[in-house]
């Protein structure tokens, strides 16, 4: 299993960006996927997550300003960020639930991370 993220970049305050994350490989099932960020000198944090049924979790310094989706045929989360802040500076990384086998024994999986720079 692979998950590649895309979509990060450099913008101004303000700006918008939209995170991608694609799964592939070996998959039967997948349960729970999420966005992490982690800032410079701080501790990876949860931004959102959005579960098999729908159901989404987002952090309080980012409610409001950022979406988190899924396009379950493509195997792919997405993020779209609004209102950019420059304390939104960070890498993000997705993470997925999967499982690789009928017995629905889910196995958590990390993407690359993706560098997202917000500039004031």
């Amino acid at each position: 299993v692979q998950l590649q993220a895309s979509g990060g970049g450099l913008v101004q305050a303000g700006g918008s960006l939209r995170l991608s994350c694609a799964a592939s490989g070996n998959i039967v099932s997948i349960n729970t996927m999420a966005w992490y960020r982690q800032a410079p000198g701080k501790q990876r944090e949860l931004v959102a997550s959005i579960s098999s049924g729908g159901t989404t979790n987002y952090a309080d310094s980012v409610k409001g300003r950022f979406t988190i989706s899924t396009n379950n045929a493509k195997n792919t989360v997405y993020l779209q960020m609004n209102s950019l802040k420059p304390g939104d500076t960070a890498v993000y990384y997705c993470n997925v639930y999967i499982s690789q086998s009928s017995t629905y024994t889910y196995t958590n999986y990390w993407g690359q991370g993706t560098q997202v720079t917000v500039s004031s």
